[in-house]
């Protein structure tokens, strides 16, 4: 027979968490992409733009 060992109150602290961390991930990699921007236009060009 299998118990359920599982806390479900760790279990939502945890859901809670890892949310949290997804949240501030998304707002440094938009933060990246606009210095990124920032610097190609700072060095003459626009971001994401070939030379033709």
């Amino acid at each position: 027979m299998q118990t359920n060992l599982r806390d479900p109150e760790l279990d939502e602290e945890l859901a809670g968490i890892l949310s949290a961390i997804s949240i501030v991930s998304r707002r440094l990699a938009r933060k990246l992409l606009t210095l990124q921007h920032q610097d190609a236009i700072k060095e003459g060009g626009e971001a994401d733009e070939q030379d033709e």
